[in-house]
């Protein structure tokens, strides 16, 4: 008997479970998606929905064969730490992931990411071989490349003398204190202190580490804010005129104001690429790289180079006639700046993932600078409302003084 009730009650479980993974919609699978802000075309503005498109494309071609249709949950997040903490935290569940090269570096040996199988996803021919066998995955196990490009520095040339262009150290320019925005991650923000010093930006010499924080500390006082996608605005309208950035990102703010420029800094500066991956967290890693397959096709790849301007690893992409005047209609330069030629590129570098030790070097450092940050700010604003609380009070004993002697 209890043998019996056992049985109805998995029966029960396993029914409930296959309901809730074809979702509330009669069959619907969510497909839990998590990338960068700004980083897909999401048919705002006239531009393709791509993940619009692939619901449809997926309800079109594989809905009879699966048993159900898909939606895409769609999320985003600012930078790869904050991408990463997530993830480990096991807050929630996401079937794909893009972080960039270092981050995939890491995941891997964290065992947080899965392999891939290759024959859901034929359209990986179209990527170019220079972006396969990378240091972060050299048997291309675990991640495609999505998009690629290089950090330079952007600057609004109405506020910003041509005489100060060209070097990481308009970063740290006396003159635009107060205008100067940094990157509010670690790596990025080192690397800039790192490659202005000609400090190697995968050091393991805790002293370099230290003097690059020297460098951003220095640098603090200037800094009016540090950002990650609040940069957007803050370039776009000229509260802020120097930053570093992705130089896919520098087009679409140059679309908004055109007294932005941009250029590779000469010390050198980091090229990186950010790829598709699929967490050990996938509740399914079958669509998820039907997902990415779809999104490694022509007509999808074409519409997110459009529409976040940052380089293709797609060969068919970089071909393709609407994209190249789409991008030339942004900026003259815009073909120029995302593919240079080889001559005319400065030294490059990618970032490397951390081991242990140094991971929390850097952390530190970094808590430093930013606890270091918020006290300076909060010291003065303490002070003076302490001051005013004083004058307030001494204000009321006197005025209280004064009606007691008026009394007498």
């Amino acid at each position: 008997m209890h043998m019996k009730y056992a049985v109805l009650l998995l029966t029960l479980l396993l029914s409930l479970f296959l309901l809730a993974s074809c979702g509330e919609n009669g069959g619907t699978v969510t497909l839990n998606v998590y990338n960068w802000g700004q980083y897909i075309s999401d048919g705002s503005e006239g531009c393709a929905d791509v993940n619009a498109m692939f619901e449809e494309y997926f309800e079109e071609n594989f809905a009879d064969q699966y048993g159900f249709s898909v939606e895409v949950n769609y999320t985003t997040y600012a930078s790869n730490e904050d991408m990463y903490n997530k993830l480990r935290s096991g807050a929630a569940s996401y079937d794909v992931i893009f972080p960039s090269d270092y981050m995939i570096q890491r995941l891997i040996s964290e065992d947080l990411l899965l392999p891939l199988n290759y024959e859901n996803i034929p359209n990986y021919q179209y990527i170019d071989e220079n972006y396969k066998n990378l240091y972060y995955d050299p048997d291309n196990t675990y991640s495609i490349p999505y998009m690629f490009g290089m950090v330079g520095v952007i600057y609004n040339s109405g506020i910003v003398s041509e005489e100060d262009i060209g070097s990481w150290d308009l970063m740290w320019n006396e003159a635009y204190k107060g205008k100067i925005l940094q990157f509010n991650n670690p790596r990025d923000a080192f690397g800039t202190a790192m490659y202005w010093q000609g400090i190697d930006v995968n050091t393991e010499d805790t002293a370099e580490w230290e003097a690059a924080l020297a460098k951003l500390q220095q640098q603090k006082p200037l800094v009016q804010s540090y950002v990650m996608d609040e940069i957007f605005n803050k370039m776009k309208n000229g509260s802020a005129a120097v930053a570093a950035y992705y130089a896919g990102d520098y087009l679409t703010m140059y679309e908004s104001n055109d007294m932005l420029g941009f250029y590779y800094p000469a010390e050198g500066t980091n090229e990186y690429v950010d790829a598709m991956c699929i967490p050990t967290c996938a509740r399914n890693q079958e669509l998820a790289e039907l997902y990415i397959n779809f999104l490694c096709s022509e007509e999808a790849a074409a519409a997110n180079a459009e529409y976040t301007y940052y380089g293709s690893p797609h060969l068919l992409v970089r071909e393709n006639e609407e994209y190249i005047e789409v991008l030339s209609e942004v900026h003259p330069d815009a073909m120029t700046l995302m593919y240079p030629a080889d001559e005319d590129k400065v030294p490059t570098s990618y970032y490397h993932t951390l081991n242990d030790t140094m991971l929390s070097v850097q952390n530190e450092l970094w808590s430093q600078l930013k606890i270091e940050s918020t006290q300076s700010t909060w010291i003065p604003v303490t002070a003076w409302s302490i001051a005013g609380i004083l004058i307030l009070y001494l204000g009321i004993d006197t005025i209280r003084k004064k009606i007691r002697e008026s009394k007498y």
